[in-house]
């Protein structure tokens, strides 16, 4: 497991759920292809997974 993982918003969350929007709001992603490192733990692990659709996620050592 990687020490941190890195985060990028890569599609818009324009027309995206609420809850979607609050969990890349969270990460600290507000526009488009920014990217975030963050501590690679499982509740990051999970949030990213739960936006799958809009982020691009690389681990990072």
């Amino acid at each position: 497991m990687a020490d941190t993982i890195k985060i990028t918003l890569v599609r818009s969350y324009y027309g995206r759920l609420p809850k979607h929007r609050r969990i890349l709001k969270a990460l600290g992603l507000t526009k488009m292809h920014r990217t975030v490192e963050k501590k690679d733990n499982p509740a990051i692990r999970g949030m990213a997974e739960k936006v799958s659709h809009l982020v691009r996620v690389e681990e990072k050592q």
